[in-house]
Formats: C-alpha cells, sequence, structure tokens
C-alpha cells in the first residue's frame, strides 16, 4: 500500500467512509450537472423522440 503511513493519523473508521463518502458526492455532481447542462441525456433518460437511423441508399451495394 502507497499511503499506509497515512492509517497511522487517520483511523480507517474515519477515513474509508469519508472516502466513498466523497467518490459518491463527486458521481452525484457530475451526473447532476449532465441532466442540467445538456439537452439530450434529459431526452435520452425520459424516453424522447424515437427516431431510427437509417442508412443513405447509395450505389455502395452494387458490385462490378
Amino acid at each position: 500500500m502507497i499511503y499506509s503511513k497515512m492509517w497511522l493519523v487517520v483511523k480507517p473508521s474515519v477515513g474509508i467512509p469519508v472516502f466513498i463518502a466523497a467518490v459518491a458526492i463527486a458521481s452525484f455532481s457530475v451526473h447532476l450537472a449532465l441532466t442540467l447542462n445538456t439537452t439530450w441525456v434529459k431526452n435520452f433518460l425520459n424516453g424522447g423522440s424515437k427516431v431510427v437511423a437509417t442508412a443513405p441508399a447509395g450505389d455502395a451495394a452494387v458490385k462490378k
């Protein structure tokens, strides 16, 4: 473990929950920022527009 001496200063019963809480808060804030600042995420999560992408018809399928 790289930071093994850290546990001499910080108890694992305090450090581990604080670390997990920090990861959860960071993840929540990133997801909240994506939801509030983009339009496609809201539409995707709400099941918006059911548009199916189609390939353009071309001569690529014709063999010579």
